[in-house]
């Protein structure tokens, strides 16, 4: 299963790859011949290919996190997915496929966006969680077969820009909310399967929802005349390792935070910070302690479609393993 799914995206690479460089022949590249402005605004793209009926559209960012939201990998900005221009009504999708692998555990993610009116994001993503060695564990220390190796999470994310940046003449960071709905389909099963063990440290129900603020602002020329985007966030949430193993009762408020520099006009280095709730108590050897994330991404702005991000985080205890290095590979198009 791990190849075939390895494979699968080995080979979406290259198919959208070989699209971008088309494109690029075609005109799109980036080269060099996107502005610092161009770059922010998300809306113009170069002036040789503006024309006055229908503006170009910008570079491809922010990227998507794994829960489906415009952000980095996993933490979100406040700034939205392919708005479209000045005047837009009802922007273009946009679609990503990611990619995580943390020790025998792996994650893969479909995400789709739409913004509406440049200040509404709809999307929706869901996530295959393979557990890795935890089911054998399981069966080995407890004699009981969970009778599968992965969860689906489903989520159904809403968020609205509050405040603009750089609103009523003042140096404002653009301010947005989210409520994200999220459905793990597999952890019931597998807590009947234990005959309720879960729920004796802290599980109670397959659904949950996440609320979450993010503040972002843009420094256009604060590293060596390069702009740097700072993003802030709290979170308030009852999920366990994001709602991969469940949710609980009990309600606890978190920090993120990402910083992400575009040191040319093709390339985004980024860093994520995400504090993690504990809402369950332990399980020797099957459910260990949950941990702060950190990341570090870089970004290809291919053309201004298609965006290719690669990385590596920390992740700490995943269930029954310490699995603390993980890699990661996100192929995002905007329409």
């Amino acid at each position: 299963m791990l190849s075939r799914t390895m494979l699968t995206t080995l080979l979406a690479v290259m198919i959208l790859t070989s699209a971008a460089f088309a494109q690029t022949e075609a005109g799109d590249d980036p080269g060099g011949r996107w502005t610092t402005e161009d770059i922010l605004s998300g809306g113009k793209g170069p002036p040789e290919v503006q024309s006055p009926a229908e503006p170009a559209k910008g570079p491809p960012l922010p990227f998507h996190t794994i829960e489906g939201v415009a952000g980095c990998a996993i933490t979100p900005m406040a700034y939205l997915s392919n708005p479209g221009p000045e005047g837009t009504t009802v922007g273009l999708p946009s679609v990503s496929f990611t990619y995580i692998q943390a020790g025998s555990k792996s994650v893969q993610s479909l995400a789709i966006t739409e913004t509406f009116y440049r200040r509404i994001e709809v999307g929706y993503a869901v996530s295959r969680f393979y557990m890795g060695s935890l089911p054998h564990v399981i069966r080995r220390d407890m004699g009981i077969d969970i009778e599968r190796n992965d969860v689906y999470l489903h989520h159904f994310n809403l968020r609205a820009m509050l405040v603009e940046e750089n609103s009523y003449e003042l140096p404002l960071p653009a301010v947005t909310a989210g409520v994200h709905f999220k459905y793990n389909d597999g952890i019931r099963s597998i807590d009947d399967r234990l005959g309720g063990g879960l729920g004796g440290i802290g599980f109670e129900r397959s659904n949950g929802v996440d609320f979450v603020v993010t503040a972002s602002k843009t420094f256009p020329e604060v590293l060596f005349g390069r702009p740097v985007m700072a993003s802030l966030g709290l979170r308030n949430s009852q999920a366990s390792q994001l709602g991969y193993l469940g949710f609980s009762n009990d309600w606890s408020t978190t920090l993120e935070a990402n910083v992400v520099c575009l040191v040319t006009d093709w390339l985004a280095l980024g860093y994520e910070f995400r504090q993690k709730g504990d809402p369950y108590g332990q399980i020797a050897g099957m459910i260990g302690e949950e941990n702060n994330w950190h990341t570090i991404c870089a970004g290809w702005i291919v053309n201004e479609h298609l965006t290719i991000c690669a990385g590596w985080g920390y992740l700490g205890t995943l269930a029954n393993s310490d699995d603390t290095n993980a890699v990661a590979l996100q192929i995002k198009y905007e329409f």
